[in-house]
């Protein structure tokens, strides 16, 4: 898994993770519970996670959306996924 969003906003990650449904690709929220325990503070940050093989795919979809900022690098995408790929 590779992520494909990384943020604080949970309005931004709803939208990124509807996006990829409309696409047909599956996408898992991560860390969602460990940001909500900080309060609102929002210093720690969800993920939203794509299976390797269909980050390509997953980017593309997420920059037609205009979503082309909130696109995490691919080089930062698998150095944060947390699977050592």
């Amino acid at each position: 898994m590779r992520a494909i969003v990384i943020t604080t906003d949970p309005v931004l990650l709803s939208f990124a993770k509807s996006v990829l449904a409309d696409a047909g690709l599956e996408a898992d929220l991560t860390d969602q519970f460990t940001s909500s325990i900080e309060g609102s503070v929002g210093i720690l940050p969800s993920r939203l996670m794509v299976r390797d093989e269909v980050w390509d795919a997953a980017r593309a979809a997420l920059v037609e959306a205009g979503l082309a900022a909130d696109v995490v690098p691919p080089d930062v995408a698998s150095e944060r996924s947390g699977e050592g790929t």
